[in-house]
């Protein structure tokens, strides 16, 4: 049966405009929103409910916009999406804004990537569902603009080095595939072809 949706769903996209603004994707200029979207839509194709379709739409929030919202997400939209949110966040605004330096910035993301993928073990279904659908979609994107013709140097746009990025995408893929969530397969499918990508653009270079 499919997922019906309620007015918490077009409350909790309304939430996720106003926390994020005007914030865009990485290197680019489109708006945040459509990552948003991309993986509620993600987390209803692969049969999620609409708690789960809601932590979607705010899942980056406490990451992105400050932990203040982690209160008001679970007052607005209660314990399981809110334990969603959490369970998808790897670090908060506040902590990021920590580390000033690049190799602090790297430093950190080696330590909250290694604890996100740790953790995925010990995660509860719903958390894995949207996890593995955020995780599913950068992926997506990685390649889409890596075939579009920036090739390797599509890894430029982030913290981390191209072969952190290719060693975290593959870690997170092995831990889905084990815990059985229902994007493991694709999510693995895209990986492969994401190290196929950047594999033979380093061979070409």
């Amino acid at each position: 049966m499919a997922t019906r949706l309620t007015t918490r769903y077009s409350d909790a996209l309304q939430y996720a405009i106003d926390a994020h603004g005007d914030q865009k994707r990485k290197a680019s200029d489109v708006t945040y929103l459509t990552h948003l979207l991309a993986v509620s839509s993600l987390v209803l194709e692969f049969g999620g409910n609409e708690d789960e379709a809601i932590a979607a739409l705010l899942h980056d929030v406490v990451e992105d916009c400050g932990t203040v919202h982690a209160a008001q997400v679970r007052a607005r939209f209660g314990d399981a999406v809110a334990d969603i949110v959490l369970a998808c966040t790897d670090a908060s605004q506040e902590e990021r804004a920590n580390a000033h330096t690049p190799a602090e910035r790297r430093a950190q993301w080696q330590r909250h990537k290694q604890a996100y993928v740790e953790a995925i073990a010990h995660k509860a279904p719903p958390a894995l569902l949207v996890s593995c659908c955020d995780k599913l979609h950068n992926a997506w994107s990685i390649v889409l603009h890596a075939d579009a013709g920036l090739g390797r140097n599509v890894f430029d746009r982030f913290t981390a080095s191209a072969d952190e990025t290719l060693w975290y995408y593959r870690a997170l893929s092995e831990r889905f595939l084990t815990q059985r969530t229902p994007p493991a397969q694709e999510f693995s499918r895209v990986v492969r072809r994401m190290h196929e990508m950047a594999d033979a653009q380093a061979a070409a270079s």
